[in-house]
């Protein structure tokens, strides 16, 4: 019987626990990290030893980027069960993203740890698919004389590719792209997209065009997410290619109307950069006073530097 009275005592603390987690969690969804950090300081310091909460602590400092608080959480989690996978690849990436911040010679010292976290996690958890496209970036981005390995970034692309197609693929194409293989890079996210086809997949063959000044494969790959996605950011991303590279401007005035009329927030690009592209598009027919109509829009909603500097250039017209 008294066993049965200790369960009962337990249920309250199991929900507030959880109701305590979900609140968090909505707090991260709307980006009110501050708000949910305050809030889990309070939970945590109330149940010091709930790894939920301190994970999410964890989570909220990792939101707002500060990494010596984030690492600190992570680092706790990892010493009251080194067995976690999960606990290992956020202490792993915390510490990595600090050793972006600082100096190379602190950057050094940090780079064994996020080694060891990561390859800790990926040993602990085979099926682990966040940790292993880590290791992938993490291996093709760091210099040979500091660990950086084609061949390793390349062994967890592989073991990717085993558990998702898609992410294998995806992993190779970004291997071969950041090696300066544009061609096997293409044939990569092209079977990405065979495969999976999302959003994605899509964008990540779109700006590899972009990037090795292939417009008009852009914009068609563009068109080709469209059809299948139908989203009305696809809009602006064809009149910034048009905008861009000065060619067929009228598919991307027609475009850009169309994203400015279909509009949410949740579009992504704020307007004001698709007025931006409009006056780039009439800056190229010549059109000074529609181009200044534009500019003058955007910098309405928005005082950029990219937007002043492009009215200047407008002005001298």
């Amino acid at each position: 019987m008294k066993y049965y009275f200790l369960f009962l005592l337990c249920v309250p603390m199991l929900l507030m626990s959880q109701t305590t987690a979900e609140t968090a969690e909505q707090l991260f969804d709307s980006k009110q990290y501050s708000k949910a950090e305050s809030f889990l300081v309070t939970a945590v310091a109330a149940s010091p030893n709930d790894r939920q909460l301190i994970e999410l602590l964890g989570d909220a400092y990792g939101y707002q980027k500060n990494w010596d608080k984030a690492i600190e959480r992570y680092e706790y989690l990892v010493k009251m069960d080194d067995y976690n996978a999960n606990y290992h690849y956020k202490y792993g990436g915390a510490k990595g993203m600090k050793a972006l911040e600082v100096n190379k010679f602190k950057a050094l010292g940090l780079i064994g740890d996020v080694k060891r976290a990561f390859k800790r996690a990926a040993e602990l958890d085979p099926t682990h698919i966040e940790v292993r496209w880590a290791m992938v970036e993490l291996y093709m981005q760091l210099p040979g004389i500091v660990g950086g390995s084609y061949k390793k970034s390349m062994k967890y692309a592989n073991e990717l590719e085993n558990l998702s197609k898609v992410d294998g693929y995806l992993a190779k194409g970004y291997i071969y792209e950041y090696d300066d293989e544009a061609k096997k890079a293409e044939e990569y996210y092209k079977k990405a997209i065979r495969v999976g086809g999302s959003m994605t997949c899509y964008d990540k063959l779109t700006q590899l065009y972009e990037k090795n000044d292939q417009p008009l494969k852009a914009i068609a790959n563009i068109e080709k997410s469209h059809k299948k996605h139908e989203r009305n950011a696809m809009h602006y991303q064809i009149g910034k290619v048009a905008a861009d590279y000065n060619l067929q401007l009228d598919k991307g005035e027609k475009c850009l109307y169309l994203y400015i009329t279909n509009y949410t927030t949740k579009d992504g690009v704020p307007v004001s950069w698709a007025y931006y592209r409009l006056s780039q598009i009439f800056k190229h027919r010549g059109d000074k006073q529609k181009a200044l109509e534009w500019i003058n829009k955007a910098i309405s909603k928005e005082k950029l530097d990219p937007f002043t500097e492009h009215k200047d250039k407008v002005l001298k017209m």
